[in-house]
């Protein structure tokens, strides 16, 4: 699908605005605030005429701005609009790990208030259909749902990259690097711009805590209507927050200077401009610089984005980043379940055991499960189950989950257990021949229910998969509640 310029950046050498359609958001379960509350402007102004100035190459295309949207529902007037620029790496891509983290643990509620745009920086046809490809597999809901949209630039896009000044000191294909970056990140945001309140930049390489849509949310309405970036991470220019009405203002700084500073450097620059005073001495001049820039650049601890990539999408580059700010993370949740027995066909990994997980001590981790493999918990005594919670995957490792499986109780009376095997149940859940009713089943990663009462005490629960699945598996947490805990 070819996307007009009519449909994503409206009469671009006019000059004109555009309505900011507004939705009633975070209708969640606290209800205490609303994006819509902050009241930003209703209208966005788009003044990009310089944008052929800068890139003069641009008049010889007429598609050169028009972004090849591989799939996507077209979703606008959303809260918080997330950009994610993804380019091919030698060595490792951490794509679907990163999204995995990002829709880890997010509600319905948010979902629908949100988008996540990946911008593949490529303009190798088959390979930009390779990324799309394993996006549309892992995430088919999301796809179809309208919160992932998978674009691409055009070739002409890009200017000739063969004569670029060096400065800085640095090499030529850094330079390189940096300047298609500058091009890649202004480009996502003109296309993200129209369709919400908000922009978060993000990368392809890191996770996300949790609760990172709610705090954003918080924190965005604690502060006045006059700053520029919000900051969610102290590097790079990871985790950054804009008012997407802002968006064009920066779009245009960026293409002004794409070629000479890498994009965290302009950002800076761009701040001096705006508040720094020149006449002031020089050390004046720094302590007011800083505190007027501090204004527009505010930063919120802890941080609620990591970075977890090791090698660089610059060639031969190897960055161990990580934020201090960010905390430890916390990959699997304690519980206080009833003793049992557990064993388990699945192959466990190093030292992350069922027991572990079951003591609320670590996470139980294992290789890729096959069709036949079970985990069970086979209770010392017969005992009264009111409710069950199993989570699988953890913020590191999000796509390690349970796909495909069912969660079965064992009954402990023996006379009913025969009877479902010979003669159905009653209780309208299907049975095995070994006489488990299959209560439930994995939905997202999450098993969680209750209990039916008549089937009386359980002697184990058991959770069965029943298709090969291609990632590893992690549990998280195990919830078993009866009613003596």
């Amino acid at each position: 699908m070819r996307l007009r310029l009519g449909q994503v950046l409206p009469a671009l050498c006019l000059g004109a605005a555009f309505p900011l359609l507004w939705y009633a958001v975070w209708q969640g379960s606290r209800g205490d605030i609303k994006w819509k509350d902050l009241n930003l402007p209703r209208k966005l102004p788009m003044h990009l005429t310089n944008m052929y100035y800068y890139l003069p190459h641009l008049r010889e295309y007429v598609d050169a701005i028009f972004p090849n949207v591989i799939f996507g529902q077209q979703r606008t007037g959303v809260s918080l609009v997330m950009g994610i620029p993804t380019v091919k790496r030698e060595k490792q891509n951490y794509l679907i790990d990163t999204l995995h983290s990002l829709l880890y643990q997010l509600s319905e509620e948010q979902k629908k208030d949100c988008i996540i745009i990946i911008f593949i920086a490529e303009v190798n046809t088959e390979y930009v259909k390779s990324i799309a490809e394993s996006v549309k597999t892992s995430f088919p809901r999301e796809v179809q749902s309208g919160v992932l949209e998978v674009i691409s630039p055009p070739a002409s896009y890009y200017p000739d990259f063969s004569n670029l000044e060096k400065t800085l000191g640095d090499s030529e294909d850094r330079v390189r690097w940096r300047t298609k970056q500058n091009l890649d990140y202004s480009f996502l945001m003109l296309y993200a711009q129209p369709k919400g309140t908000f922009y978060l930049q993000l990368e392809d390489d890191i996770i996300a805590k949790p609760d990172y849509i709610e705090s954003i949310k918080s924190f965005a309405a604690q502060q006045s209507q006059d700053w520029m970036v919000l900051e969610f991470s102290q590097l790079g220019f990871i985790g950054k927050l804009f008012k997407s009405e802002d968006l064009p203002f920066i779009v245009d700084f960026f293409l002004m200077f794409y070629k000479d500073k890498p994009i965290d450097w302009l950002i800076d620059h761009l701040l001096w401009v705006k508040v720094c005073n020149p006449e002031k001495d020089a050390v004046s001049i720094i302590t007011h610089c800083e505190k007027e820039k501090s204004k527009l650049r505010i930063r919120a601890k802890p941080s609620l984005f990591q970075h977890m990539g090791i090698y660089s999408s610059l060639s031969g580059k190897i960055q161990i980043l990580k934020d201090k700010d960010f905390g430890k993370n916390l990959l699997y949740k304690a519980h206080n379940n009833p003793p049992a027995k557990l064993d388990t066909s699945l192959r466990i990994y190093q030292q992350y055991t069922l027991e572990k997980v079951y003591k609320g001590e670590d996470c139980f981790w294992a290789s890729a499960p096959v069709a036949g493999d079970y985990i069970r918990f086979t209770f010392l005594n017969p005992l009264e189950v009111e409710k069950y919670l199993f989570r699988s995957g953890n913020l590191e490792h999000p796509g390690d989950k349970l796909f495909n499986t069912t969660v079965e109780v064992l009954p402990a009376d023996e006379t009913l257990r025969k009877e479902l095997h010979y003669n159905g149940n009653k209780f309208n859940y299907p049975a095995t021949k070994a006489g488990y009713l299959k209560i439930g089943a994995f939905e997202n990663g999450i098993a969680e229910g209750n209990i039916n009462k008549s089937i009386g005490r359980i002697q184990a629960i058991r959770l069965s998969v029943s298709s090969d699945s291609p990632f590893w598996a992690i549990l998280s947490e195990v919830l078993i509640k009866t009613s003596e805990n």
